[in-house]
This record gives structure tokens, sequence and C-alpha cells, in this order.
């Protein structure tokens, strides 16, 4: 079941969504030569925000000076050396930021956004620009505001805590590679990984590069897409004999080379109660010092590493995802030393301990029953071996399947090009297995346009198909079709009616970093591999929508899913990628350790969704069927394509249902 934060916002999501008129309605006028206007509003946690935005201003100094809407317009190089209030978003583009807190981050807003409230504050409107920029013009922004109910406080006696015997065994600080003690540990998380890269994802943290050919090729990257690199690598300290399993960083505004909050954590040997423990580090890098070890230039820290504590802390608290925080303390705390590379710091000897609410979205063993024991029934025929061999949590072989009993339709949106290849149809195999059921399964190849115009169409064909059967919906997103749905039950009215779940496979709920470094790259796939001619709808347009900008900004409005909700990703290694996938499955190295060509495996799961596992695929054998393809080109470039992919439609099909069943 969800976690007790997860069902109430899911409840005063759909209170919310059951409202047309807004509480309260406001304008506001931006001029473009200030930063951030004062709303004067004090919005509560739970409320709905819906703001729309016109105008335009122009930055006259500028080359080539010209008219920007709120969207705002291109970064230029010089932001290689400075952060904005929202990294992702354009210059002087609308952006709105709540509370007065140093770890409230501002979202970007545009021409439109809905934005949930997860922590009480003051609300401001504002331009996505230095406060030393002077742009002509101004923005009008208008802004609905949707009252949600009161949150239940958790009881937090209920929480299993950190136990004192747990936390003095944890090294009171870390050493690096020849084992010279450093940076003292000054707080501890309790809950899972999910957990812990929704919370950061939501507060603008970003996961920093690793060392070596890694961070020049990211790099190069970042530079290419005209991003700050607020990634700079961070070296490598240890615990528990290894080095950090994860480090996190976010830019100061003008000084993004050389000062950065930052943090290294740990996986913890041990758990409290069920809950996964994460060791953290923080310090924060205020300019360059030489390094007493090598005379290497380094970062220089802040010696009062306790503000860095509390800033790290708070920002998990921002997120709105944080059931306890408490402050502790080692028996016998670190208060005065040097890090590795000879800089003094100081502390009052506490360490903050954040704890999130029970996480039970991992069903990956569970779901590993059900598709080996659907693998063993063999829907796609053929000769399969193991089941090891094509999901992580494989399990056991002999789970009782009952025959299907057809209780909801499915219906399937594929990714992107889709429609390109009408002659390899997503879970071709399953399709087959569920309609011998007497599934009704229908395909819907969405065009190539971006998620907004798709979410229509297919809020469309759910009007029209709806009404015709007192069956609802289980929704397969593969690929881009994923966040075409979720844009469509978020957006769209009258369609949540129809849908009973929604199953996101390898889907690109986060975006793709290929479509952030490569903007040209669905071009080349067309060009290099493919004959296309039944390609529909803007290309362009649709490779956009999957920037992780784009697709980020859509996860802050809507953080929670409307429906019932499961991802299952993928992940391959180079024996089992596809010639055509290789090039982008080199470039993921840099972002994740599982990766599939496509995505990384934060990426491909839907924040608050249920965790149904990995599958040993890349990203397109996953779910198309390239091996059968009539085309000898394509099957040349999709030469690793062999997966069940009968048995994974079947087996998620029936985990869902049951799933339904037991609520």
């Amino acid at each position: 079941m969800p976690s007790r934060f997860f069902i109430l916002l899911l409840a005063i999501s759909l209170t919310l969504s059951a409202q047309d008129k807004p509480d309260n309605s406001y304008d506001f006028t931006l001029v473009g030569d200030k930063q951030w206007l004062d709303t004067n509003i004090d919005v509560k946690a739970g409320d709905l925000l819906k703001f729309t935005a016109t105008g335009a201003i122009r930055y006259p100094m500028q080359p080539n000076a010209k008219d920007i809407g709120p969207g705002g317009g291109a970064r230029g190089w010089l932001d290689m050396v400075r952060s904005y209030p929202v990294n992702d978003a354009n210059k002087g583009a609308v952006i709105g930021r709540i509370g007065t807190r140093d770890t409230s981050r501002g979202f970007a807003i545009g021409d439109s956004r809905e934005q949930r409230v997860s922590l009480d504050g003051r609300l401001f409107v504002g331009i996505n620009q230095m406060t030393n920029d002077a742009a002509t013009g101004s923005f009008t922004v208008h802004v609905d505001r949707f009252a949600g109910k009161a949150l239940m406080k958790v009881d937090t006696t209920l929480i299993t805590k950190l136990t004192q015997a747990q936390l003095d065994s944890v090294p009171k600080r870390v050493v690096d590679k020849d084992g010279n003690p450093g940076d003292r540990v000054n707080f501890v998380i309790v809950g899972s990984e999910q957990q812990v890269r929704d919370a950061l994802q939501r507060q603008g943290w970003l996961k920093v590069d690793k060392m070596g050919k890694d961070a020049v090729f990211r790099a190069l990257i970042t530079s290419l897409s005209k991003q700050a690199y607020v990634t700079l690598p961070m070296s490598e300290l240890m615990m528990f004999d290894r080095s950090q399993d994860y480090g996190y960083a976010q830019g100061d505004p003008l000084k993004v080379i050389a000062s950065r909050h930052h943090f290294r954590i740990w996986k913890a040997p041990f758990q409290v109660g069920s809950s996964e423990v994460w060791i953290g580090a923080g310090t924060h890098d205020i300019g360059f010092d030489k390094d007493q070890r090598n005379n290497k230039l380094t970062h220089k820290i802040d010696p009062d590493t306790d503000m860095e504590r509390e800033y790290i802390t708070n920002s998990f608290v921002e997120s709105g995802l944080v059931t306890l925080n408490e402050t502790r303390t080692f028996t016998d705390p670190v208060k005065v030393a040097k890090t590795a590379h000879g800089e003094e710091f100081r502390s009052d000897g506490n360490t903050n301990v954040i704890y999130f609410a029970s996480d039970n979205s991992d069903n990956s063993r569970s779901f590993g029953d059900y598709f080996c024991s659907v693998l063993t029934k063999n829907p796609d025929g053929g000769d399969w071996g193991a089941c090891s061999q094509y999901l992580s949590e494989a399990g056991k072989t002999n789970l009782a399947l009952p025959a299907l009993s057809p209780d909801y339709r499915v219906l399937i949106v594929p990714g992107f090009m889709s429609s390109c290849f009408p002659e390899s149809p997503a879970f071709q195999e399953g399709q087959e297995a569920l309609k011998k059921y007497g599934f009704n399964v229908s395909l819907y190849p969405v065009p190539n346009n971006n998620s907004e115009d798709n979410a229509k169409e297919l809020a469309d064909y759910l009007r029209a198909e709806g009404p015709k059967d007192t069956k609802k919906y289980i929704l397969v997103g593969y690929s881009k079709g994923t966040p075409d749905l979720q844009v469509m039950l978020a957006k769209e009215k009258g369609v949540q009616q129809y849908v009973a779940a929604f199953v996101s496979v390898a889907g690109a709920s986060g975006g793709s970093a290929i479509a952030d470094i490569v903007p040209g790259m669905a071009d080349q796939y067309i060009k290099q591999y493919f004959k296309m001619q039944n390609c529909k709808g803007d290309l362009a347009a649709g490779f956009k929508s999957l920037q992780r900008g784009a697709r980020q900004a859509f996860l802050g409005a809507y953080p929670n899913p409307i429906v019932p909700t499961y991802s299952v990703i993928a992940f391959s290694n180079k024996d089992n990628t596809s010639k055509s996938l290789m090039q982008t499955w080199n470039m993921l190295q840099g972002y994740d350790t599982m990766i599939d060509g496509q995505l990384t495996r934060q990426d491909a799961t839907i924040p608050g969704s249920k965790f149904l596992g990995s599958a040993k695929s890349d990203h397109f054998a996953l779910a198309l069927p390239f091996d059968k393809s009539p085309d000898k080109t394509v099957r040349t470039g999709m030469d690793k394509t062999r997966f069940p992919r009968g048995a994974l439609l079947e087996s998620m099909v029936r985990f869902v249902m049951d799933d339904l069943k037991a609520k």
C-alpha cells in the first residue's frame, strides 16, 4: 500500500479535481527589470495553484535583442558559470517560488502551470534572470488558488527510530583513499533510495558526476545544452570500505564554479525497522583553496559545517515528504577537526536524523513471482530458459495462475516514433496472449507530437470509447507513451472515470538526458538506420517534450499519481544492447549505473508509483518486436531484441488486477 502521505495527497488531488471554481483569483504585473515580486499571498500545504502568463520582455543590451514570451528565450554561453533561480528554465521565463526559506526552490511557470503546495509559505512570482539583468516590457500573471484540505499529521510515536547503538556504529568521519579522516557525518536519512531521489529531485539537487573521463564528458555535454555546470566532479571519499554511493549538489547564483552546496551519502549496512538507512556528510563550497596533501587546487569549504547540515535537512523537509526530523548526538561527537585536504571545520557535534514514511512501493519480489510463473506458461512460444535472464528479481515459478477474467480493458500507448513502425506494434505478443483470454486490447500509436497535444488526442479517444463498456481501462504507457498519458490524466477532464490503473514500462516520466544532449538524435535515427515513410506528427516538438526540464517541470506541478500507478524499468549492459542504441547507451553511463540506452532508472520510475521490477533489456527490446520486422535494416540495427514481451504484459496485467482487487 502507498504511504499515508501519498494517500492524503491523492485524496486532495481528487477533491481539487472536482472543483471548477477557484477559491481566490489574482492578477500581477511583472516588470522586466525586477527578479521577484512578493504577491502578499500566503498559501497552505495542499493548495492547488493554477498559473497563466501573458506579455513579453526584451533584453536591449543583448545582441539581436527581440521580444520573448513567458516561456523565456535561449540562454547564452555565459550561463555556464551562472545559476539562474530555475536552472532548467529559459532566461526571462516566468517563474514562481513558495516561501522565503533558503531552501525554497523556484519552479518554472512559463505560459501556464499547475503547482501543488507542499509546505505553507508566501507566494512569489518572478522572472528567471539575474538580479542585475534589466529587461524592458512586462508580464501579466493570473493565479487561481484552490484551497486544499489540511493534511493529517502523522503520529510520530508510531515511527521506528534509529537507536543510539545504531548511530554509534556509524563512522563519525569519512576518510580519503589513503585513510586520512575528512568531513564529519552530520545527517542520517531513514527511507528508501527512491524516496531520497524523489525528495532531492523536487528540491533541485543534481546528481554529481563521477571523477575522471565521465566528468569531462559530462562537462562537454552540459556546455552543448547551455546549462550551468553545477555537477562539477566531487572527490571520492570512503565509508564502509567504499566510496560514496551518491553525491548531490546545488549551485549558488553567480558563483557556480566556486560555490555550491553538496553532500555525499552511503547506504548503511543496517536498517531501521524495514527502512533503508543512508549516512550523509555535507559541506558548503565557498571558493577554492590549496590541497595540503598535494598542493593542487581544491574547493574551500565553509568551516561552520552545521549551517550546511541545517540547509540539507531543511531542503529535505521542504520537499513535503519528510514525516519527522530530529537532532541526535554521537556518544563521542566530533566538534573540531580538519578535512582530508587540511582545512579546519567546527560543529556543535549534533547529527540530524530525517525520517520518511514507511515505503511499501517496491513490489519487485512479488512481481517476480508473477513474471516467472507466467513465463513458465510460455505465452510467447519458443525456448526462453531461466527467468533470471530477464528480470533482476526473479521469483518462483509455481505461483497459482487462474484463468484470467477480462474484468478490464487494456489500452497500450507506445512511444516516440511508434507510428513510424506500424509493422512492429508494441507488445504484439502480449496483445495476442490477452485476447485469447477475451480481453479487449487496443493499441493507440500516437503521432510524434508534444505530450500536451497527444494527451488531448488520447483523451478524445477515451471520451469516445469509454462509455461503450462498463469495464475500465488498464493503461500501459511505453517510453514517451508514459508522459503522454500522465499529462492526459492530470489535465484532461472527464477521462479518469474510465481508468482503473496505469502501468509505465520504460516510461520517460522524468524525461531523457538524450533529448537534452543531442536534440537532433531523432533525425539521426531516421537518416542512419531506418526508411520511415509513415511517421506522423512533429518530430522536433515531440523530442523537445522529452527533455528533462519539461518532464520534471510537469512532475513538480503534479508530484503524485492521479490513479493507481505502477512502474517497470529496463536496464542493459553492452552485451544486450542493440547496435542502434550503443551510442546513446555510452552517453548515459555518466548519469546512472542502471540505463537502457535511452533512460536512467530514476527518469523511468514515476514518483509515488508502485515499483514492479527491472527488466534485463535495452529500451527497445522490452516492448518492440523489431526482431520480427520485415525490414532488414531495422533488424540489423536492432540486433539484441529477444525478450519475452508476451509474458511481461500478461504478468503486469495479472499483478495489477490482483492488486486492485486487494484494495
